[in-house]
């Protein structure tokens, strides 16, 4: 480490496209990010299909909207939220301020520990719409392979935003322990 708070020693220093990259929680981030369009996406694209009877469409899971509306949801919502966090990691190194950083990094524990969650129920509830559903609705069993890549990488999702907050976890007490090292030998913090 380089001096000053976690990470600090950059502190308005120019921005390090390569370092950002190589950082676990900005991978993880960005494969959330491509999970939450597999899922929504493969919703929107195929997870209504058109009734035999007329010409309504009906959610592929069970004929229940609010499964198909809780995927596309949960799915934008957190393709948001990565964007959102992706941004906070380009501008992380630039905070020069510790307390400033623990707000971030906590805000970052927060949020990816509730996306954890929410994407937890989403597995759960679709994948219980999906075992529920009957064959008769969709006989020619179009968009069942999208029905199923939503489950898969809502299940998937479930363990990367978990990962994340785990290193989130990781980087708040990284962050605690320079404050107090500073707190305590304010001479040998700034090299």
């Amino acid at each position: 480490m380089e001096g000053g708070a976690y990470g600090a020693g950059k502190a308005g220093g120019a921005f390090d496209p390569h370092t950002l990259v190589r950082q676990p929680h900005t991978i993880l981030r960005v494969v959330s990010w491509v999970f939450s369009i597999v899922v929504f996406g493969s919703i929107v694209n195929e997870g209504y299909l058109n009734s035999n009877s007329g010409g309504e469409k009906f959610c592929i899971y069970n004929r229940n909207p609010n499964a198909c509306s809780y995927g596309v949801a949960v799915g934008v919502l957190a393709f948001l939220t990565c964007l959102l966090y992706l941004a906070l990691d380009v501008y992380f190194p630039q905070i020069s301020s510790v307390k400033d950083r623990k707000k971030a990094v906590l805000s970052d524990i927060g949020v990816s520990a509730f996306w954890a969650f929410l994407w937890f129920v989403g597995f759960c509830f679709l994948a219980n719409q999906w075992q529920v559903s009957k064959p008769k609705d969709n006989p020619m069993n179009e968009g069942t392979d999208a029905a199923r890549a939503a489950i898969t990488f809502s299940f998937f999702s479930i363990f990367t935003w978990s990962l994340t907050a785990a290193l989130a976890v990781r980087r708040f007490k990284d962050l605690t322990f320079q404050e107090e090292y500073s707190t305590l030998f304010p001479a040998s913090a700034q090299p």
